[in-house]
């Protein structure tokens, strides 16, 4: 069902959402330090991310009553391995190096995601595109410190993690053509209980009280922000209402601050900014596409 354009509603629902993707990376670096208890592993983190975000699902979809039909399980399986892992790299990187510093790199995702498209989508690439991704890859050496005694190998993490994910984009967009957003979300989190769980095994450990609930509370806020965003994108366009969820580096950094009193340096503020540039950049030059495709939808296409 297609909802009546609304930007308002949109820009609150993506700051919501925002709020709780920064919280997930709160609780993550709460779980994967010895904050809560002894620290859990980075899968069996991503195992309590996907179980309460299916149960989280499961109660949206028993209210919503959504068809599922003709799901294509291989791309479902596709997106949702690369997204698992790309989770996980995510949750160890924020387990030693500040949240805003993990989650300005994670931004780099749509700029692989770009790359990506290249081989798989057969989309081309011009030199607005480049320059973008040039720019946010500025950002992340910045942020990676390269020098003897600075250098965050952690950091790598958070870059592995933005690579996944980029690679997961690419899965969004062939699934996004095909089948409705709750059907996506609710088949990528059931895959995503039974990969992990399994992969979890052989680590896992029994998690205190205050773990069970931090899991709990990482799997929900997921979940609410996979429904929030889903709902901002049907109420707004893209161009409008993307750039509101950089809020999440904001909310991450003060999150850190308060609760770990982690203050980001100038070297973390520069590179986050450079990246989110880029970022921004690279969302100006699709929407400038979009429109002109638009208005010529017969035309063949020229670089950006």
């Amino acid at each position: 069902m297609s909802h009546k354009e609304a930007p308002l509603t949109a820009v609150l629902l993506m700051v919501t959402a925002t709020l709780f993707i920064a919280g997930t990376t709160l609780a993550a670096k709460a779980l994967g330090t010895d904050t809560l208890g002894p620290k859990l592993h980075p899968l069996q983190v991503t195992q309590g991310r996907f179980i309460f975000a299916f149960l989280g699902l499961l109660v949206v979809a028993a209210v919503m009553r959504p068809k599922i039909s003709n799901p294509n399980l291989k791309l479902h399986g596709a997106r949702t391995f690369c997204g698992a892992i790309g989770v996980t790299l995510m949750f160890s990187a924020v387990a030693f190096i500040p949240l805003a510093d993990a989650t300005a790199i994670s931004f780099l995702n749509p700029v692989f995601g770009m790359i990506f498209a290249i081989p798989f989508l057969g989309e081309k690439v011009g030199p607005w595109r480049w320059l973008a991704a040039g720019l946010a890859f500025l950002g992340a050496v910045i942020l990676l410190r390269p020098g003897p005694e600075t250098f965050q190998i952690a950091a790598l993490l958070a870059l592995g993690a933005a690579v996944m994910l980029g690679l997961e984009l690419i899965f969004i967009k062939k699934l996004a053509n095909r089948e409705p957003p709750m059907q996506i979300l609710l088949i990528n989190n059931l895959i995503g209980c039974i990969l992990i769980s399994i992969a979890a095994v052989a680590v896992w450990a029994q998690p205190t009280l205050a773990q069970w609930g931090a899991l709990a509370a990482l799997g929900l806020m997921m979940a609410a922000a996979q429904t929030c965003f889903v709902n901002a994108m049907a109420r707004a366009d893209a161009s409008f209402v993307t750039p509101f969820s950089y809020l999440t580096l904001i909310f991450a950094a003060l999150y850190d601050w308060a609760i770990f009193s982690a203050v980001p340096d100038r070297v973390s503020i520069l590179g986050a900014v450079i990246i989110v540039s880029g970022a921004a950049l690279l969302a100006w030059r699709e929407t400038v596409n979009r429109n002109r495709l638009r208005r010529v939808p017969h035309s063949g296409g020229g670089r950006i």
